[in-house]
């Protein structure tokens, strides 16, 4: 009885909840991206149990054993991401596998990211059996989100160096997100305010250009990701002029500009505010 419903709901929310999968905790690692920070601190952990296994690996593995049915994960945890991006996210493409679940208090969503892992190869990404996930990990309906690019250059963040880890089909992706949706239906419309609980620094480097949605009251939103979902021609260097394929709400406006210093987009006590467009490309509030 859920299942129409709610596949338009996961639809939005699959890139919306990738704000709060990328980001568990803010980090001051070195100013490439979060992913090569994540690489960094978490080399160490990965040599350690070959000299002291008996005593200290146990623990590392039944400890994620003891969470990974409440998400229906693996119980090994995340290995060091793979992949780093020395020369920044910008344009780096991911693909998340979004499952829809329920619980006493209502609706979650479990959302599972490639970055790191892979750049979704398209025909490994184009495999993907959604009907077979959702009968496998028990959800409502699977989504699969993507492919998305991002639109900045660094995500400070270590979400990655604990999460569990599995495979749809043969794309490795590890769980970024439970996100918590409640007992009703949230908005799916474009250029509706959601908030997410993160803690996560969304970076974009000086000489980078942005794109910016402002709304009547004068609030802007800087884009973080674009998406081909709706528009699988849509590339990065179409999006200065997509103001013109907008439908724009009355008093809303795009715009383009080159940063002259770095801008920081952070969170405000902790909950993020983002939009989205018309072609599910996501965008958050710069408080």
């Amino acid at each position: 009885m859920y299942r129409h419903k709610f596949a338009q709901i996961v639809l939005s929310l699959g890139a919306i909840a990738v704000v709060a999968a990328c980001g568990d905790t803010s980090s001051a690692g070195p100013a490439t991206t979060a992913v090569a920070t994540a690489v960094a601190t978490a080399a160490p952990a990965t040599t350690a149990p070959a000299t002291t296994a008996p005593v200290t690996t146990a623990p590392a593995t039944t400890e994620p054993a003891t969470t990974a049915p409440a998400t229906s994960a693996p119980t090994a945890t995340a290995p060091p991401p793979r992949f780093t991006y020395p020369d920044g996210l910008r344009d780096v493409r991911y693909c998340e596998v979004v499952l829809l679940k329920t619980d006493t208090d209502g609706l979650y969503a479990e959302v599972w990211n490639t970055m790191g892992r892979s750049e979704c190869p398209q025909d490994e990404w184009g495999a993907i059996d959604t009907a077979a996930i959702a009968a496998e990990y028990g959800a409502v309906t699977v989504l699969a989100n993507g492919p998305r690019y991002w639109t900045l250059d660094r995500i400070d963040a270590t979400v990655q160096l604990t999460a569990p880890v599995t495979t749809f089909g043969s794309i490795e992706m590890f769980l970024g997100a439970t996100v918590d949706l409640g007992a009703g239906l949230p908005s799916t419309a474009p250029y509706t305010q959601r908030r997410v609980a993160r803690d996560t620094v969304f970076s974009f480097a000086a000489g980078s250009e942005i794109f910016e949605l402002t709304d009547p009251d004068g609030a802007v939103y800087v884009m973080q990701s674009y998406s081909q979902k709706l528009d699988p021609t849509l590339t990065a260097d179409q999006l200065a002029g997509l103001g013109s394929r907008l439908d724009l709400p009355a008093g809303w406006t795009f715009t383009t500009r080159v940063l002259d210093d770095e801008l920081e987009v952070r969170d405000v006590d902790g909950v993020a505010v983002v939009v989205q467009d018309g072609f599910e490309n996501t965008y958050q509030l710069v408080a």
